[in-house]
């Protein structure tokens, strides 16, 4: 398998995944500036959409979207435990906070990044997060993991994403269980490796 990324992006949470999970992959750096990689090959003939993760399957088949991906990863090593069995009610709480770290968190993040959005207008998406960080905060109110006391593909991509508060503004300081919850995760082993791979560490 290969993986797409680029440091320190979403494409850090399947990374995180495939380093939990104990699977062989060659990671390939895929710039989300010049879109350009190693060899030389636009990335957008390679996805077409241009951003990562994208995760190309031994047999040429290409998985797109993070949380399709760390899905597809966990169920390739169901006793590692990184997602509930399908067809569970644990699985479909699992899409849930996958879902809601996309669409809530993940993609309130995207505007902070854009160099042409008003700082006005960033206030709008950090006041955002700043609701669903509260929200994330007291979900993990006695709780090691977003689902309970095992870590799930959830907790990779929380961590990818909180770790974007910082350099852009976003003031984490009221939500004890979240910082808890980033520094266990960042202490994991796979975590660990997955930031040194991409010289993050």
């Amino acid at each position: 398998m290969k993986l797409y990324y680029s440091p320190g992006a979403c494409s850090l949470s399947p990374h995180i995944v495939l380093r939990e999970a104990g699977l062989a992959f060659e990671p390939v750096l895929a710039p989300t500036k010049t879109h350009k990689l190693p060899d030389g090959t636009d990335y957008y003939t390679v996805n077409p959409l241009g951003y990562v993760p994208l995760l190309e399957l031994d047999d040429g088949t290409r998985l797109r979207e993070g949380p399709a991906i760390v899905q597809y990863l966990a169920d390739q090593v169901p006793a590692k435990n990184l997602a509930p069995a399908n067809g569970t009610l644990p699985r479909y709480r699992l899409q849930e906070w996958l879902t809601f770290i996309g669409t809530e968190i993940h993609k309130s993040f995207s505007p902070l990044f854009n160099a042409a959005m008003p700082d006005a207008g960033k206030q709008i998406y950090r006041d955002r997060l700043a609701n669903r960080f509260q929200f994330v905060d007291k979900e993990l109110q006695g709780k090691d993991y977003l689902m309970g006391d095992t870590f799930t593909v959830a907790d990779a991509y929380l961590y990818t994403v909180t770790r974007w508060s910082k350099p852009m503004g976003v003031d984490l300081s009221a939500y004890a269980n979240l910082l808890a919850h980033h520094a266990r995760v960042e202490a994991r082993p796979a975590v660990q490796e997955a930031l040194k791979g991409e010289k993050l560490a």
